[in-house]
Parts: C-alpha cells; structure tokens; sequence
C-alpha cells in the first residue's frame, strides 16, 4: 500500500533543504579550508566586522593565488561622482576606550599639579635678577614682607654693598628654627655711627666724652679782647629703662671750659669787670619717672639739677673777682597724667632752690652771695585735646613765689616776689617729619618792694625739628625766662632767645652742624637792653661708632646800649668723641 500524496511531498521537502547545504560545501570544498577566528571588531557593526579586515575571503592576500579580475568584480566607486556621494555613518563608541582632544595634564601651569609626574618647567628669569626660593612646605608659616618684595618689577640684582662682608647667622641666632620661640627683635637704629650703649640688667646706658683743645681770642667778653688757649673737657650720661610698663630716664651732661692765660686785674686803673680765672663748669642733668597705675592714670615726677655760673660780659659780675662764683639750681616736679579718652590732663607741684659760693675777690677777702639764694614754691597745670593725629593742642598755666634767704640784698632791695605765665600751644608729629611743640603766651612777675616794678612781657617757648631729608635736619628752639638781678633798681632781665639748627650728612659719617643764635636781655628799670648773636659751624668726622673727630668755629657778639659793656670772640676748637 502506498504512502499518503502529502507524506511523500514531506520527504522530498526535507531531502532537498538537507541537499543544498552539501552541495554548497562541496562546492566550496576546491578551495583551502581556513578556520574563522574572533578578531577585536567582533562587535562592531562594520561591514566585514566578525573578520579582521586582511582575512576576509573577499581581498586578496599575498599568499593565495590570484583569482581572474572578472571572478571578482570591482564595486563602484561611490565617491566618484559627486551626485552619488553619500557620507558615511558615524562610529560606534560602544565599547571603545574614549579618547580626548587634550592629553593628559597638558593645562597644569608650572607650579600646578601633573598626574604624569613630569618635570616642572622652570619660570624665566630677567639677566641678572635672583633665583626666588622654593616654598618651604605646607604648615610653614609665611615669611614677612619687605618692602623688596612688595608688589611691583622684579627686583634685578642688589648692589654689592648689601651683600658683601655680611657674616653668615646662624638660623638658632636669627630665630628661624622650626619650634623655637621667637627672639625679640632689637630696636631700628636710624644712626650708622650712633653709641650702641650696653644693656645693664634692663636699662641701656650710653656714655660719651668730649676732648677739645683750640683758641679763644676773648674769653672773658671784654670790650678790649684778651685771648687765651683754651680746652673742653664735656661728658655725658645716658640711662634708659627698657619697661613695658612705666619709665625711668636718666640724662646727665656737663662740660668744663679751662684757660691757660689769666685775665688783667685792673683795666685803665679800675678793677675788671672780668675775674683773674675765668674758667668755668657747667652741668644740666634731669632724671624723669613714670608710674603707670593703670591705662589713663599715670604718676610723674623729675629731679633736675643746674650747675654754672655767670655769664661773661653780664652786668651781675661782681668787679674785681678772682674767679666766677658757681651757683646750683636744683628741685623736682611731682604730679599725675589722667587721660578722659582725647583730653589729658597733667599737673604738678614744684620745689627749686638756688644758691650761690661765696665770691673770692683778688685781694684775698670774700664775698657772700646769700643774699642771692631763694627758694622757689609753685605749681604747674596742663590741659591738652587730641584733636586729630599729629596735632594736639594745649593750655598751660603756671605760678610760683620766690623767698630769699634775707629779705634784703646787698644794695637793700627787697626781691621776694611771685608770678607766673600762660601760654596756649600745639604739639605736632607729622609722619616723624615735624615733631615737637610751640607756643606763645605772656608772663609777669610782682616784687613785694614798692621801688621794684613789675616785671612783664610776651613769652614764646618750643621746640620743633622738621627732617627734611634722609641727609638734613632742622632744629628750631625758643625760650623765655625771668631771671633775677642783681643791678640797683632793677626788678630783673626778661630773656628771649632764638635758635635754628641745620644738621647734614655729606655722607654717613661725614656731618656739618650750623647753628644760630639770637638772644635779647632786657633789664627792667635800667634801660640797659643787650643783644646777643652767635654763629657756630661744626664738621665732625665718625671713624666708626666709638670715636669722632670734631672741629668748631664759632663767633659771639654781644651788643649792649651800654658804654663799654658791647665785645666780639672767636672760639677755634678740634677735639674727639669718645662714647659707647
């Protein structure tokens, strides 16, 4: 029996679809047998992409015979003709390490951060200028600025001179080790050639002495010049606290002028106005304190000491002395500072005596001069207003009485007497350029002898130094005084004196010092009025800061309204400074 029509069609189906793929291999089994092998483009979406590119069965390769040109026909060209090109589809990035237009680290800077570890370029440095220095690390701290390495140029290379003999610091000395505590910087020392001084526990002290030997044409400041060498001995004593808190300074400076001549004892058959020996000390010292109590309330206090004698040429010489009587003027000031924020106020009460030695006359005998001692009682008051930086404004009033020793002097006049003065001024500290004070005001004095008038005029008083340059300083200073007298009928001499001083380095240790000086003496009662004029130039020459030379040239006129009471003297001195 035979098979169903539809089972027979089945087998047929079946046998065909198991037929072709045989006869494919079989004609495809002429050529070579070759293995199919993954290759990296397995899954790209190429054309050709499960086969590398060089294996595809389709090119030709170099060791498979060449098959005839019209086995494969060649494609064509799509980018021929311009109508036909077509462009072609993107590239996957599926599966492909990304790539970048910039490598990497190519923007870090020369101090920035490179992941690749490169070396760093080096910055371009000007001819000449310094190689800065490398950062010393995180957590270092951040070295000061100076003012040559503020913003600006880069600084080309420094002058020798800052650099050559500097002997190396060691960094434990500069205070630059790592962990150490901070040294304590010293003070700006604006004088090259200045003392240094030395530290004694916490004051520094500064001492100096002065040596001159030269020529005076008229010592004596007689109206007929009699000159004589002359020589200088002057010392000096600085002592300073070096405190937080409060405040204790010393000053003391003294000076001794010696002649080897002796002046005439009798002038025209008359005793000399002038002494036989006419040399003559002189001292100025004050030692000031200062007890802070707290921030605005502070306790002040002074001692002060003055040492002379007489001026030469003044009416108060006694005639026909051996040598100039000295007389000492010493006392203290005690009194407090309180600060209400910009208004201070400062006042203080004052105690002063002045006496005199005895004077020695040339026929052996003496003289007392205790009609001349006194002493002086007063008070000083000061209210001033910070008006603005540099500018402080001040009223200062002051009153004393002055008691002799014996009521009467020597030609019967009765010289106690009180008074005082008030003056208004202005303290000023520009930007350390102009820096000190000035005032005007008027003061008066009262005797308890009817014969004795008052005794009153216009004062100024201060003291201002404007530096100018680096290289020049100007000193300007005025004071008035009312000093007793000894002329019959005078209530005493008012003096004003002037004085202007301009100091100038030619070099750092090379100075010249000019000086002017004006005085007026005007003594009540007597009609006399005497006028002074010196004019001083100095050169001083600092090998180094322990030793300067010095030469002085200096020239005083006195000139009086006063028959024969006017003189002129030249002063020659070179001499050298010793100080520490």
């Amino acid at each position: 029996m035979g098979a169903p029509p539809g089972t027979s069609r089945s087998k047929r189906g079946h046998f065909l679809r198991a037929a072709l793929p045989c006869l494919a291999l079989t004609a495809l089994g002429s050529a070579p047998a070759a293995a199919q092998s993954l290759t990296p483009d397995l899954f790209n979406p190429n054309r050709g992409g499960f086969a590398a590119p060089d294996t595809l069965p389709t090119r030709r390769t170099a060791g498979v015979p060449q098959a005839p040109l019209d086995a494969l026909p060649a494609l064509p060209d799509p980018n021929a003709d311009p109508r036909k090109r077509q462009q072609a589809p993107a590239t996957s990035r599926v599966g492909q390490v990304p790539t970048y237009g910039l490598p990497a680290a190519n923007g870090a800077s020369g101090s920035g951060y490179d992941s690749l570890n490169r070396k760093r370029q080096q910055p371009k440095l000007y001819p000449g200028q310094p190689k800065p220095k490398r950062p010393v690390g995180p957590g270092s701290p951040v070295p000061p600025a100076t003012p040559d390495r503020t913003l600006g140029p880069p600084r080309i290379a420094p002058p020798p001179s800052e650099t050559a003999h500097k002997v190396p610091v060691p960094p434990a000395m500069a205070g630059n080790v790592p962990g150490q505590p901070l040294r304590r910087r010293l003070k700006v020392d604006d004088d090259a050639f200045g003392a240094v001084g030395d530290y004694a526990g916490s004051f520094l002290i500064k001492g100096g002495l002065e040596l001159s030997a030269g020529y005076d044409t008229n010592p004596a400041r007689l109206n007929k010049p009699v000159g004589s060498p002359a020589y200088v001995v002057a010392p000096d004593l600085l002592v300073m606290s070096d405190w937080e808190r409060h405040a204790l300074v010393a000053d003391l400076r003294g000076s001794f002028s010696g002649y080897t001549n002796n002046m005439p004892a009798t002038i025209d058959g008359f005793a000399s106005p002038s002494p036989v020996e006419i040399d003559r000390p002189d001292f100025t010292g004050h030692v000031d304190g200062r007890l802070d109590v707290d921030r605005d309330f502070k306790l002040t206090s002074q001692l002060r000491l003055r040492g002379a004698t007489d001026n030469p040429g003044s009416p108060n010489v006694q005639a026909g002395l051996q040598k100039y009587p000295i007389y000492a003027s010493y006392g203290g000031t005690f009194g407090f500072d309180q600060t209400f924020n910009r208004f201070q106020v400062a006042a203080g009460a004052t105690v002063d005596r002045t006496a005199y030695t005895d004077s020695k006359l040339t026929d052996g005998s003496t003289f007392s001069n205790n009609d001349r001692d006194f002493n002086q009682y007063g008070g000083i008051g000061r209210f001033s207003y910070d008006l603005k930086p540099g500018l402080k404004p001040f009223v200062e009033i002051e009153g004393d009485s002055r008691v002799h020793d014996q009521p009467a002097d020597r030609n019967g006049y009765f010289r106690d007497s009180s008074g005082g003065y008030a003056k208004v001024g202005s303290s000023f500290e520009f930007s350390r350029i102009l820096i000190g004070e000035i005032s005007v005001g008027y003061t008066a004095r009262n005797y308890v002898d009817p014969r004795l008038s008052q005794l009153a005029g216009f004062l100024t008083a201060g003291s201002l130094i404007w530096n100018a340059s680096g290289l020049t300083t100007v000193k300007f200073a005025t004071d008035t005084q009312i000093a007793e007298s000894t002329v019959p009928g005078s209530s005493g001499v008012l003096v004003h004196t002037y004085g202007i001083e301009v100091d100038h380095d030619f070099r750092r240790w090379l100075t010249a010092v000019g000086k002017f000086t004006y005085g007026t003496y005007d003594y009540q009662n007597q009609n006399r009025n005497d006028k002074t004029y010196s004019l001083e130039g100095n050169l001083i020459y600092k090998l180094n800061r322990n030793i300067w030379i010095k030469g002085t040239l200096r020239h005083d006129i006195l000139n009086s309204n006063q028959p024969g009471s006017s003189s002129q003297g030249t002063v020659m001195l070179v001499g050298v400074r010793l100080q520490n």
